[in-house]
């Protein structure tokens, strides 16, 4: 079966200003991807017509699937519909189905019909109408005759809205997708680690890989806050075969630095090991500022193993509520191993929990010393019959260097949780 070519055109001025986040090439990229059809391309335009028709054109002429987004609302810069009929030479015409929709939609609101909302009933001759359950601009679905190769192309145009979008794509589309394309073969395989740095975990796996490599598995690397993806694809069956051999190779070579093989967060396997083991977790956050026990309880389920979060950023609640010594706190200062090992000890004593996660560290910009300059962070695990330390340097921004600290304290909980 032949490699389908798609490309997404998404329009929105506000995208390109940093307004709004182009969150639908990420979605769409990994709903088509996981159906067998990854993305070749992808573009972000402004609203207006001479950007949208040089897209366009540029897109109908490579692509078998071209998906637009955003452009089909009831504004002045929502453009879309009545340039792409330009651009392909056919009508629009008043569908009265959608024109009943639109009109129940603002009636069961109590709520007048604005005059510039009939314009998203006009509809391009002989495209498939694709219904919205969430609002009032209907997809649409254009079949455009294709070259001796192709039979013909397709052109999908989505609302610009997520709860719009995203119901309408798995629901109609979806199906389009399947009868016009079949089911082609694509393989991805995804692992997440952390720990390791992307040219180190390069290093590691690459030259184990590169006969995969040879035969046709794509390797990939995503390096974000904390973490590094090590993606693995097969675009055909002859390479797919090579996928399982592929795996075991990262599995041997990066162990224990992989904590997920999938869309798994490193909170969600925290918290699936200690609900699996019957056990509970208490927070002392100091430096980090709640945010590791925001990550715990965005996880579904949490309540079962999270007893208690702390956030202790002075040293008079470092005493009282943890019961960290005045004596350490003047010897050793607040950012230290002694400090830290008291505030997970006190955390767990006092919350009579298995596990006690404590981080506290310098920040900055400011309050750095020689000793302990601006990014130094100790993080202090206490279970049972053992509490270790863990020292760090993450000489980032506060915001990197909270969530890298987040990402570290967890990390070292998962590896003394066993399997």
């Amino acid at each position: 079966m032949r490699t389908v070519n798609i490309e997404l055109i998404n329009t929105g001025t506000e995208l390109l200003l940093g307004r709004v986040l182009n969150t639908h090439q990420q979605w769409l990229g990994a709903e088509l991807a996981n159906l067998g059809f990854p993305v070749t391309r992808q573009v972000t335009i402004p609203d207006s017509g001479p950007a949208m028709e040089t897209a366009l054109r540029d897109a109908l002429g490579r692509a078998d699937l071209v998906i637009t987004t955003g452009g089909l609302g009831p504004t002045s810069d929502d453009i879309t519909r009545e340039l792409i009929a330009q651009l392909l030479g056919i009508q629009l015409k008043l569908d009265r189905d959608i024109l009943a929709q639109i009109e129940k939609f603002f009636a069961i609101r109590n709520r007048a019909v604005p005059s510039n909302a009939f314009k998203q009933a006009m509809i391009p001759e002989g495209a498939i109408v694709l219904l919205n359950t969430n609002g009032t601009a209907p997809g649409l679905a254009l079949s455009i005759p294709g070259s001796a190769l192709t039979v013909k192309k397709w052109l999908i145009m989505l609302p610009g809205p997520p709860r719009e979008l995203q119901p309408m794509f798995t629901e109609q589309v979806i199906p389009i997708l399947r009868r016009e394309f079949g089911t082609p073969t694509f393989v991805c395989r995804t692992f997440k680690t952390t720990g390791l740095g992307e040219a180190f975990i390069e290093q590691r796996i690459a030259p184990h890989l590169e006969r995969l490599v040879n035969a046709g598995i794509e390797l990939g690397y995503c390096a974000k806050v904390g973490q590094v993806e090590v993606r693995l694809s097969a675009r055909n069956a002859d390479t797919a075969r090579f996928m399982s051999e592929a795996e075991a190779i990262v599995h041997q070579q990066l162990g224990t630095y992989i904590f997920a093989s999938n869309e798994v967060s490193l909170e969600e396997v925290v918290v699936s090991r200690l609900a699996g083991k019957h056990q509970t977790l208490a927070l002392a956050e100091s430096c980090t500022g709640g945010l590791i026990s925001n990550r715990i309880t965005n996880v579904p389920g949490a309540s079962a193993i999270f007893i208690a979060g702390l956030i202790t950023y002075s040293n008079e609640a470092k005493q009282m509520l943890l019961g960290v010594r005045t004596e350490t706190l003047e010897r050793h200062g607040a950012v230290s191993e002694q400090t830290a090992r008291e505030m997970a000890e006190g955390a767990r004593t006092r919350h009579k929990t298995d596990y006690a996660i404590a981080v506290t560290g310098i920040a900055g910009p400011t309050g750095g010393t020689t000793d302990k300059p601006v990014g130094t962070v100790f993080i202090g695990l206490a279970m049972p019959g053992n509490t270790i330390i863990e020292k760090n340097f993450n000489p980032y921004d506060r915001e990197t260097f909270k969530y890298l600290t987040s990402q570290q304290a967890l990390d070292l909980l998962r590896k003394n949780l066993g399997s």
